[in-house]
C-alpha cells in the first residue's frame, strides 16, 4: 500500500514548529528566533505559511539569515524540533503519520 504525502508547501513550513530551534545552529543571528516567531504567529499552523513564492518558508528564513543552508541545517532542525512537536503543530503532516502508523495495528 502507498500512502503519499504531498507537502502543502515546503519542508520548511515544518521548521515553524518550534522555531526555538534555529538558536542551536551555528552562526545563526541573535535575534532570529524573534524574527521567525513573529511569522509563525501569522498563521494558524505552520503549513499555511506561504503568501507566494516570494514569502515562501525557506525564502523567509533565507531573508533573515543569508546563510541559512535547507541540505545541511534541515535535518538537523527537524530532529531538535522532534516529530511529536511537528504533529502537534502540523495538522496535515500529523494525519499522514497517523495513516502510516495505522498500517501496523489489526485492520489498518
Amino acid at each position: 500500500m502507498i500512502l503519499p504525502y504531498v507537502q502543502r508547501h515546503e519542508f520548511e513550513s515544518l521548521l515553524f514548529a518550534d522555531v526555538r530551534a534555529f538558536s542551536s545552529l551555528p552562526d545563526a543571528p541573535e535575534d532570529l528566533v524573534a524574527s521567525l516567531q513573529k511569522i509563525r504567529s501569522n498563521f494558524p499552523t505552520p503549513e499555511d505559511i506561504n503568501d507566494s513564492t516570494h514569502t515562501a518558508p525557506s525564502k523567509r528564513i533565507h531573508s533573515l539569515w543569508p546563510r541559512y543552508n535547507k541540505k545541511a541545517y534541515g535535518p538537523l532542525l527537524a530532529k531538535g524540533i522532534g516529530l511529536n512537536e511537528i504533529r502537534a503543530e502540523c495538522p496535515r503532516f500529523d494525519a499522514w503519520v497517523t495513516q502510516l502508523e495505522s498500517l501496523g495495528r489489526p485492520g489498518g
